[in-house]
């Protein structure tokens, strides 16, 4: 086999490997005893003001509202991981479904200290957690 040749099988070799790697956001899960197809579409991340972020998240294959609070909660405890905080506390979350598509809009606070009140999220827990549920994170 001469190099003009070998270039093409082995660039296929590499995108068939490549795509193998990949993983389909659409899957199905069981949570709660329920198996469902959660799609998660994606999340906007807006810092509001100093440690006050608003996060809309969008999917589809929602059971109901706390599959979509479930999904902006991964994105706050990743957020908070990655800007160097351990802790965050959910301030209010608006769930939304219209034309197969449900929203969130939630805002929490992150913090480096435990903060105050009893909506507050260690940051690592709810990463692992997610992972483990397969909710995707920021």
């Amino acid at each position: 086999m001469d190099q003009r040749t070998s270039y093409p099988l082995v660039s296929l070799a590499f995108c068939a490997a490549l795509s193998a790697c990949t993983t389909a956001r659409e899957e199905q899960v069981m949570r709660d005893g329920i198996v469902f197809e959660p799609v998660y579409q994606s999340v906007d991340t807006r810092l509001l003001e100093g440690d006050l972020v608003n996060f809309l998240v969008f999917m589809t294959g929602a059971r109901n509202d706390q599959d979509v609070h479930q999904y902006a909660e991964c994105a706050a405890a990743q957020y908070a991981l990655i800007r160097g905080f351990g802790f965050a506390r959910h301030l209010r979350t608006t769930v939304n479904f219209q034309g197969g598509i449900w929203s969130g809009d939630a805002v929490y606070t992150i913090s480096a200290a435990l903060p105050r009140g009893s909506k507050t999220i260690d940051a690592e827990v709810i990463v692992s957690s997610c992972k483990d549920n397969r909710i995707p994170t920021v």
